[in-house]
């Protein structure tokens, strides 16, 4: 994960947060332009993201629950100051997936890319605080869809269509195979895997995650693996890894097909 060093949170460190950030040094760790992620440098190290009011609860609420189950980093508390929240997390000791360690042996990385997934798939979902993802994920993808949103450039080949309107056709047709069936990340990439000395350590950025389809999962996780790696050879590793008996072709092309609306 980057991090370019700066004089201090622009914003300023709220009250409520001084006692554990005063005297930290401040690293920019932005990733995305719908949030701003700052590392501070104290003690084992602590990251605050600021993002407009009342977008961070969920991801607040599912890094919380993430904890309680031993795969999530510790949520320090959740604040909204003058109209942007602030949510304040510990930092997970190790590096995330992109990491050249990891990199470096793509076939051991594929395979522990999946196994991991079929374990947090496995997992009990009770006491989850976000119980219908795939009717989020579903009415998000349809209201892209009307308003024109459409981009398949991230995505290779194998999971492109040739139009919105073919994508679209899938999608109705086949949504009803997705299914809030067990506990999904959301946003299964490289990036948001931590490991130390490749012993998995957690996930983090649990935003999307909630109680929803695997197949949302196995999308991102291979889609990670062609990008991160530069090819798509080891998709049906993962598949393969991950275990075929629960992977459903129709259900993976119908997130195919809401992907491309964002």
């Amino acid at each position: 994960m980057k991090k370019t060093l700066i004089a201090g949170v622009p914003y300023g460190i709220p009250e409520e947060f001084k006692g554990l950030l005063s005297g930290g040094t401040v690293y920019d760790s932005s990733c995305s332009p719908e949030a701003r992620v700052y590392f501070i440098d104290k003690q084992d190290g602590f990251y605050l993201k600021i993002a407009d009011g009342g977008s961070l609860s969920r991801e607040y609420e599912m890094t919380k629950y993430f904890h309680s189950r031993g795969i999530g980093t510790e949520a320090l508390g959740l604040l909204t100051v003058d109209g942007r929240d602030m949510l304040l997390t510990r930092r997970m000791r190790g590096e995330d997936l992109t990491h050249p360690t990891y990199l470096s042996e793509p076939k051991r990385l594929c395979d522990l890319l999946a196994t991991r997934l079929r374990e947090l798939h496995e997992m009990t979902t009770v006491g989850c605080p976000v119980t219908d993802r795939v009717g989020e994920y579903l009415a998000r993808a349809e209201s892209n869809f009307n308003t024109g949103c459409y981009d398949k450039s991230h995505f290779p080949d194998s999971f492109g269509y040739r139009s919105a309107e073919e994508a679209w056709s899938v999608l109705s047709r086949g949504g009803r195979l997705l299914k809030n069936e067990v506990l999904i990340h959301g946003d299964y990439c490289l990036p948001n895997i931590m490991l130390d000395e490749w012993d998995f350590v957690g996930f983090i950025d649990v935003d999307g995650a909630g109680i929803g389809d695997r197949h949302i999962d196995l999308f991102w996780g291979a889609w990670t693996l062609s990008f991160n790696l530069g090819t798509d050879e080891y998709r049906e590793r993962f598949f393969d890894a991950y275990g075929r008996d629960k992977i459903d072709e129709d259900a993976l092309s119908v997130v195919a097909a809401a992907e491309v609306f964002g």
